[in-house]
């Protein structure tokens, strides 16, 4: 992609198969597909919310699914961010179309990779702070850590760490428990 700035309509009409997110109008291209333990992680964080909201208003998806953060009230066609986090939740329904999700998600779990850790760790954490996720959780595979945001007053404040054992709860989720032990037993040791 060549342009300065580019819009929802933009997106929906690029012949290609990679696939790209939008952030402020630049497109940004992302990685081929994950490790496996990327995906590992991402597939076991969206069993345990399907487990854990069964039967409950808020929805849990992965990847791929688009997420379109308007500024302000602009039609698609002109929203300038467009995402594809890996897990998320949404408890609002009216946000769901067929196209994906207009607006923020609840609760937003990115599984770090070695090349979108900067991007997930800065560009993303700032953008979904300004467009009002309640709670973004970072998982380091090679660390063994989480690393946890959560929205207050419209700011997140000083993020909680924890290892990857046990069990951590949601705050904006009360009813969600994701435990940990089973998962990070079958995480690589090696990177």
């Amino acid at each position: 992609m060549t342009s300065n700035s580019y819009s929802y309509a933009d997106y929906v009409n690029w012949q290609t198969e990679q696939r790209y997110e939008l952030i402020d109008g630049e497109a940004f291209m992302m990685a081929p597909a994950p490790d496996l333990a990327h995906q590992d992680i991402a597939g076991e964080l969206y069993f345990q919310l399907r487990l854990a909201l069964k039967g409950k208003h808020c929805r849990p998806f992965i990847a791929p699914v688009d997420v379109r953060l308007p500024k302000h009230d602009e039609a698609d066609e002109r929203i300038d961010t467009v995402v594809q986090p890996d897990v998320f939740v949404v408890c609002d329904t009216a946000k769901l179309d067929r196209r994906g999700v207009l607006g923020a998600p609840d609760w937003i779990i990115e599984v770090l990779s070695p090349s979108t850790a900067g991007h997930d760790q800065i560009r993303k954490l700032s953008l979904y702070e300004r467009s009002g996720v309640k709670e973004y959780w970072l998982v380091h595979p090679i660390d063994r850590i989480l690393t946890v945001y959560r929205l207050c007053d419209g700011k997140y404040g000083k993020p909680e760490i924890f290892e990857l054992q046990g069990a951590t709860s949601s705050r904006s989720l009360p009813e969600v428990v994701i435990e940990w032990d089973e998962l990070a037993a079958r995480l690589p040791t090696e990177y």
